[in-house]
């Protein structure tokens, strides 16, 4: 047995908190952009990693939180369909993860590999990242996502989101060791205590909210229009989760694409998304940023993240602490999601890099071309009861076209 699940009692549950610290600036920022309870999201984020390490049987070292790729989709769907509706489709969603689970089960993990190459992933993860530029730059300007209000003054708004910007880079570049990973912990704080000496802060809900209570869930319901706008959402953040436990199979030293399989870690993460959806909460994905961590401490022992688990749930009723969370200026978000945004995009780029994707070949320049202006231009296919647009319309779009448009070999021997 590796030394490192030997660690046990006060250090496991310490080690469990610093995992939570380091997932805690991702986790809570994707709900108060989206107009999430951030309560909710800690208790589903610590719900939805204890269902994961009950679903893998406690073999991978994960924690799972909030899905950024889920925030465009999310917005629109609020706006569109309310929040009920908007759970109803991410609860479809979550079952979508467990429908691959099945086929990865039945036919083997290449089978998401055939369906969802590289040439269709890279340009639908770069849309959930420039797709969101707009929302990002509003937000540092003090406005809502939209541009429509003007929540902070805009002078003001400016100094505080350069400096959460600022923050965040200098911390991402040049800190050490385990502050390395808490870039985006990092610029909130310095964010929001600058927005406090500013005078940018209402604490007024703060002063108002009891220190215990029930976090605000809220059921789901069913609307088809909203689940078929969502389900197809899904695709980019199923192939991140297959790209998550290869990364942390590569930490651990591990072949978790076999054992406990690829099946049961999409199984355990859909479960978790359709729960978290069932109370209110959003959508849950493997963190990169533990992967991280778990690299850097070299501590490789899964009940490690139930007891970030447990941490994320019993914050979940210290309303106080929410109330504090809900607080925050547009500005803080604002800027440290001009970063966050752009780096969504880059994983994108680099994906069609890594994999050497020609984009010489008419094949794959039509599939990223086509993506990537339906998404960043925003092109809507549908009418008001039923329309596909953003990261569910790109993702359709370049499945189709993958599977259409001949490859290099069959397009030369038609020739």
């Amino acid at each position: 047995m590796n030394d490192s699940y030997e660690t046990s009692g006060w250090r496991t549950a310490l080690a469990g908190s610093q995992m939570l610290f380091v997932a805690f600036g991702a986790l809570v920022l994707m709900p108060l952009i989206t107009g999430m309870d951030p309560s909710v999201a800690l208790f589903t984020a610590g719900l939805g990693t204890l269902l994961f390490q009950f679903t893998t049987q406690r073999q991978v070292p994960v924690f799972l939180a909030s899905s950024f790729a889920f925030i465009a989709p999310i917005m629109y769907s609020n706006q569109t369909w309310g929040l009920e509706a908007t759970l109803g489709g991410l609860l479809a969603a979550g079952m979508l993860y467990v429908l691959l689970s099945l086929l990865v089960r039945l036919r083997g993990p290449g089978f998401i590999q055939r369906l969802l190459p590289p040439v269709v992933v890279g340009p639908v993860i770069m849309v959930i990242g420039l797709g969101l530029a707009s929302v990002a730059v509003n937000m540092a300007m003090g406005k809502s996502g939209d541009g429509s209000l003007q929540l902070v003054e805009y002078s003001t708004a400016v100094i505080i989101s350069l400096a959460s910007l600022t923050t965040t880079i200098l911390v991402a570049v040049f800190a050490k060791g385990i502050f390395r990973l808490v870039p985006i912990l990092a610029g909130v704080v310095v964010g929001y205590t600058l927005a406090w000496f500013l005078g940018a802060v209402d604490f007024s809900s703060v002063g108002s909210a009891n220190w215990l209570s029930v976090p605000a869930f809220v059921t789901p319901e069913f609307k088809l229009a909203a689940i078929l706008f969502m389900i197809p959402v899904a695709i980019a953040p199923a192939i991140e989760h297959i790209g998550d436990v290869l990364a942390i199979g590569s930490v651990t030293g591990k072949d978790y694409i076999r054992k406990p399989g690829l099946q049961r870690t999409l199984l355990g993460d859909g479960i978790a998304t359709s729960a978290a959806a069932c109370l209110g909460g959003p959508p849950n994905t493997t963190y990169s940023e533990v992967t991280g961590a778990v690299m850097l401490t070299r501590n490789f022992n899964p009940n490690v993240m139930i007891w970030a688990a447990v941490f994320a749930i019993g914050l979940a009723f210290v309303s106080k602490f929410g109330a504090v969370l809900l607080s925050m200026p547009v500005p803080v978000m604002g800027g440290i999601l001009c970063l966050l945004f752009g780096s969504i995009a880059v994983v994108g780029m680099n994906t069609l890099m890594r994999n050497q994707v020609d984009l010489t070949q008419p094949r794959n320049l039509c599939i990223v071309s086509v993506t990537l202006v339906f998404g960043i231009g925003g092109m809507i296919i549908g009418n008001q009861d039923f329309n596909l647009q953003g990261i569910s319309l790109c993702g359709v779009v370049a499945i189709v076209l993958n599977l259409v448009l001949p490859r290099h070999d069959e397009a030369t021997r038609a020739a």
